[in-house]
């Protein structure tokens, strides 16, 4: 597979990572997914030709493991795509601790193990792209969710930080802001916002993949992207 790019995306399901997924393998890429549970990736795996790991992308050591297996199958990635997340609503008085625990090592330390161990393969050949899912609480911190405020916060920290540090040696990092919510199949809020009230997850992965492709003399560390009639 030396000719064809390589596409890894940790955090995979039904959603964007699924759009992410069929426009890769459309424009010619091997693409390999990520989640913990790898099971219910079968269909998506089928659809592009490609193969399902199961990590804890939390884990230190399942995420080393995952780069070493993915190496292995299809070689290093080219681009590398962080898309988990979890969230604890509630009043801060109320939130359980361990559960706040996780959001944030989900979201945000997750994040730095991926872009880590992307980032070693990719500054030893001097090439590669590192892209970073965030949301609306990246940049506004709602009230009742502010341990999603904090991992979401955390994870745009880190893509500054790498973006400025990496750019140097030939690897472009992004965050993507997702300010509104994403499109599903059955999903109510089509039907009561219509079809400008929330995000297409095509149309989303399209421009992750222009991100990707942008000539490094113009590239860009951050995008905002939002339904048509959503409120900035």
């Amino acid at each position: 597979m030396a000719d064809r790019e390589k596409a890894l995306i940790v955090g995979a399901g039904s959603g964007l990572s699924a759009s992410l997924a069929r426009l890769f393998h459309r424009e010619g890429m091997a693409v390999a997914l990520a989640a913990r549970n790898a099971d219910k990736l079968g269909g998506l795996c089928s659809e592009i030709g490609g193969r399902a790991h199961a990590c804890d992308a939390s884990d230190p050591r399942a995420v080393a493991a995952l780069f070493e297996a993915v190496t292995a199958d299809i070689g290093a990635p080219d681009v590398v795509v962080f898309n988990p997340s979890f969230r604890a609503r509630g009043p801060i008085v109320d939130l359980d601790p361990e559960q706040v625990r996780k959001v944030i090592e989900i979201s945000c330390f997750g994040g730095f193990l991926v872009a880590q161990q992307a980032a070693r393969q990719m500054t030893a050949r001097g090439s590669g792209t590192i892209l970073l899912t965030g949301a609306s609480a990246s940049v506004k911190g709602y009230a009742n969710s502010s341990s999603f405020a904090m991992g979401k916060f955390g994870l745009r920290g880190l893509a500054q930080s790498l973006a400025r540090e990496l750019q140097p040696r030939g690897v472009h990092v992004a965050h993507f802001v997702i300010d509104g919510g994403i499109a599903k199949a059955g999903d109510a809020r089509v039907a009561e916002r219509g079809p400008d009230g929330t995000l297409d997850p095509d149309a989303i992965a399209e421009t992750y993949l222009h991100i990707h492709r942008q000539h490094r003399s113009a590239w860009t560390w951050e995008v905002e992207v939002r339904p048509w009639v959503e409120n900035f």
